[in-house]
């Protein structure tokens, strides 16, 4: 099947009807992209991060198939390997390489409808998070290649983001933060009207939310998805901060202001969950952005990252409670955090055809 290519002029894919689902609805696969020791996120600690890797492919494989971007056919056979305990006939290897093993930020995000071709891909320009690393040239190919080797229709709008920057019910309604969409380090020839409308005409959706600040230790400005998640249509957990010294007490108190005032496209107002913060972690002097919002949500299981501490147990009654036909894995984090994300940041989903 052709590509399609959105240019002015072109329906856009809101036109054609498609949407973003909800990370909880029937996945077809996760995507995501194999580290390697070359890279910048794990400085000194690539060899302590591969254990979080493997318990994350063979957890997936188990409910859905994963594609995992590699840089060489000997990257194959080492991750084989080493997920010993993963569906063999689940592991899609893609000799897509990459940079860096962000996936959800990198890759494509994938939209579905009823007619066919039933799912394609919005590619959005990356630019490293503000221009904050290099190089990024394989990066910012990767998501062009994903969607080539599915073969099916590809979208590029002019707007620099990534998929960790936005968060959907699946139903119309879009959840961000001003602090990243709206940084001059990404579109500084876009407001916030022009960007909306992109979202909108690639994306589906018909309305935007906008939080504010993300948390300290963040190098992306704020993810949305290191602070809140819908975990249904008209309800989101959000991380709450108790600890009035933290610097993060702030900002995240005043976007839980802002959630509670808050209504979906349909008009509903939002259900907010309370979800603790992890203990501060830092390294070489750098507070790591450790949250507990940063789960992936597969087909039958919840991947959540956990920090040795009390509180982990604490996140994973109430996550649980939002998804009680749902695993809850929680994994070891603490190495992985040292590259300034965790499961979500590191996984895409592609959906299902819709029915």
């Amino acid at each position: 099947m052709p590509l399609a290519e959105a240019t002015h002029g072109q329906q856009t894919p809101a036109q054609l009807g498609y949407r973003f689902p909800a990370e909880w609805e029937p996945h077809a696969a996760t995507w995501i992209s194999w580290p390697h020791p070359g890279g910048f996120s794990f400085p000194g600690a690539y060899e302590r991060v591969l254990p979080a890797f493997v318990r994350m492919v063979e957890a997936l494989s188990h409910s859905e198939p994963v594609c995992i971007n590699i840089r060489t056919r000997a990257e194959e056979t080492d991750i084989r390997r080493l997920a010993a305990k993963a569906d063999p006939a689940h592991l899609h290897f893609h000799p897509i390489p990459t940079d860096e093993p962000w996936c959800r930020d990198h890759g494509p995000i994938f939209l579905t409808r009823k007619e066919a071709p039933s799912v394609a891909a919005v590619k959005w320009r990356f630019n490293a998070w503000g221009y904050k690393y290099t190089p990024f040239e394989r990066d910012d190919e990767a998501g062009i290649r994903m969607a080539g080797a599915l073969g099916i229709p590809l979208y590029q709008p002019e707007l620099v983001l990534e998929g960790g920057s936005i968060e959907t019910n699946g139903q119309g309604t879009l959840l961000t933060t001003q602090s990243c969409l709206l940084n001059p380090n990404r579109n500084p020839d876009r407001d916030r009207k022009q960007i909306e409308q992109l979202l909108r005409d690639h994306l589906g959706v018909r309305k935007v939310l906008w939080l504010g600040d993300g948390i300290e230790g963040d190098d992306t400005d704020g993810h949305i998805d290191d602070i809140t998640r819908f975990v249904g249509p008209n309800c989101v957990v959000t991380c709450v901060e108790e600890d009035e010294e933290d610097p993060n007490h702030a900002p995240l108190r005043d976007n839980r202001a802002k959630l509670m005032e808050m209504k979906t496209a349909d008009g509903e107002l939002l259900d907010v969950i309370d979800l603790p913060m992890p203990p501060r972690m830092v390294r070489q002097g750098h507070r790591l952005p450790a949250s507990y919002a940063n789960f992936y949500i597969g087909n039958k299981v919840v991947l959540m990252p956990a920090f040795a501490d009390p509180a982990d147990q604490w996140a994973a009654t109430i996550l649980q409670n939002a998804f009680p036909d749902r695993e809850i894995l929680a994994i070891d984090c603490r190495e992985l955090i040292w590259g300034l994300g965790a499961f979500h940041c590191l996984t895409q989903q592609q959906p299902k055809p819709e029915a």
